[in-house]
């Protein structure tokens, strides 16, 4: 075992997406970032296309974006966290233009900002058309390079949170490394890679939840698992499915099937778009996005590829000229509303851990997230953890050098995720799945995650946003659903050690 002594006491930020980077930057001393890639690379940050919501517009107001963030969560929002991170809109957009972000703008002041399904206002402000998180990324990153106290490591992940007497210690690394710190911010994306064929980066399994839930940390809102309407509908090869964003229907192109028919309100909520697009395939049909200028019932305002340069390419990739023809479409798991259940500073209950960003749960999103707060709240709880962490006590760290916990298993399980936790679920499906993955959890943190959700996804006897049972199709009182391992069968702080 080697103990990275010179970091000893630092926060350690596993990941370094949006919301590591905020927090990164906010913080006011030195820190270790774990990037798992080259830094920008794979991070699901980077892919965002959109864009990044705030109420800024002329005829825009916090209290509409406030409204419209409730009504897509479908009754279990958390208010006080949309309120405060919708709030926050504003100074985020603010900070982000300081720090050399380049929004598209409408002449040479105000942004140029896009419509989105479920938004009442236009209000998604973007880069580079369909760049949107490339493009904040970048500007970021240039921050982070500008600053020696800031210390990334590049091809390193967090594999265990060593915790003592309920507090954290210390984090393990997947190089077999330790490094003694009281203060550990996870900021490691969501969980949609444990499915087959999803948006998300396939580093994205969730394996920082494990982490956090086997330290003895609680999750919430597991069950709640977001499908984007509109993947490419392509062989991938087991890689990334592209996606075609919620701009572009937002931009006015439509949905039809093979027959040239409309089957439904595009700019629905996400849930809605993605239900009625699963029943129009498993009635036999292929679903297309028909994106074409002047082809549609509402038409694009300009030329395709002029607007969205980066999803054409994509489509050209596979063979597909969106200029020119529909483009074949289907939903895939796009984001995980569940994670760590944190409050609004971004602390979780395990003493000395913090997380912001998709492996958070805020309970700004509640059972549907509404297009593009995700990047916004990445931001804000990112800034929000680190002004916690700035003004909390400065421990001095001591901690004797502890076992090495065995390395656990990732296997890849994403069929039966599909199969059993996909759009639409049914009692059958989820006890067949929970009674697969529970056994292996123990020693394997796709299994814990998949676990988890399954559970979840079985108490919740209802339908409400992103979970839809077809066994229990009406919705009951709202409440939200928080736990540890225990409640998934499992002993906390399931470690085997070396």
């Amino acid at each position: 075992m080697m103990t990275l002594t010179r970091f000893a006491g630092w926060p350690v930020i596993a990941g370094a997406g949006l919301a590591g980077l905020s927090a990164a930057l906010h913080l006011d001393r030195p820190c270790v970032v774990l990037s798992p890639t080259p830094l920008g690379e794979e991070a699901a940050s980077m892919l965002a296309q959109g864009g990044l919501a705030a109420a800024i517009g002329h005829d825009d107001d916090v209290a509409l974006h406030i409204r419209d963030t409730l009504a897509a969560g479908d009754g279990l929002c958390d208010r006080r966290a949309v309120e405060a991170i919708i709030g926050a809109g504003p100074s985020a957009i603010e900070t982000l233009l300081d720090w050399g972000v380049a929004f598209n703008r409408k002449g040479s002041s105000s942004l140029d900002l896009h419509l989105e399904a479920a938004h009442s206002r236009a209000r998604i402000a973007h880069v580079r058309g369909d760049g949107s998180g490339a493009g904040i990324m970048q500007a970021l990153i240039a921050q982070v390079k500008s600053l020696p106290r800031i210390v990334v490591l590049d091809g390193v992940t967090l594999e265990h949170i060593h915790a003592v007497e309920g507090r954290v210690r210390g984090v393990w690394l997947n190089t077999g490394q330790f490094i003694p710190t009281n203060t550990c911010i996870l900021a490691c994306g969501g969980a949609g890679a444990l499915y087959a064929g999803a948006t998300s980066p396939n580093s994205n399994t969730g394996r920082g939840l494990a982490a956090a839930a086997r330290a003895g940390a609680q999750l919430a809102d597991m069950e709640f698992v977001q499908f984007h309407p509109t993947a490419l509908d392509v062989e991938t090869g087991g890689a990334r499915s592209p996606l075609i964003s919620e701009a572009v229907r937002g931009a006015g192109a439509v949905l039809i099937d093979e027959t040239g028919t409309r089957f439904t309100d595009e700019l629905q909520s996400r849930d809605r778009v993605s239900r009625a697009i699963a029943r129009h395939r498993l009635e036999g049909h292929r679903v297309f996005l028909d994106a074409r200028s002047g082809k549609t019932g509402k038409g694009l305002k300009q030329i395709f590829s002029r607007q969205f340069p980066g999803i054409a390419l994509s489509c050209r990739q596979h063979g597909i000229d969106p200029d020119r023809e529909p483009i074949p479409v289907r939903p895939a798991v796009h984001y995980h509303m569940g994670g760590v259940a944190t409050d609004l500073h971004g602390r979780a209950s395990l003493a000395g851990l913090w997380a912001c960003g998709e492996v958070a749960c805020t309970g700004l999103h509640g059972a549907n997230r509404l297009a593009s707060n995700s990047l916004l709240e990445a931001f804000v709880m990112g800034r929000a953890v680190a002004w916690d962490v700035n003004n909390g006590p400065r421990e001095r760290h001591s901690c004797q050098d502890p076992s090495r916990p065995a390395r656990l298993g990732a296997a890849s399980f994403g069929q039966q995720m599909d199969k059993g936790a996909g759009i639409l679920r049914d009692q059958d499906g989820l006890e067949a799945l929970a009674t697969y993955l529970t056994p292996l959890a123990d020693r394997d943190d796709h299994a814990l995650v998949g676990a988890a959700i399954a559970s979840a996804a079985l108490r919740r006897r209802e339908s409400r946003g992103s979970h839809w049972r077809v066994d229990c199709q009406g919705a009951t009182e709202a409440e939200r659903f928080h736990f540890t391992l225990k409640d998934i069968g499992l002993q906390e702080r399931s470690i085997v050690y070396a």
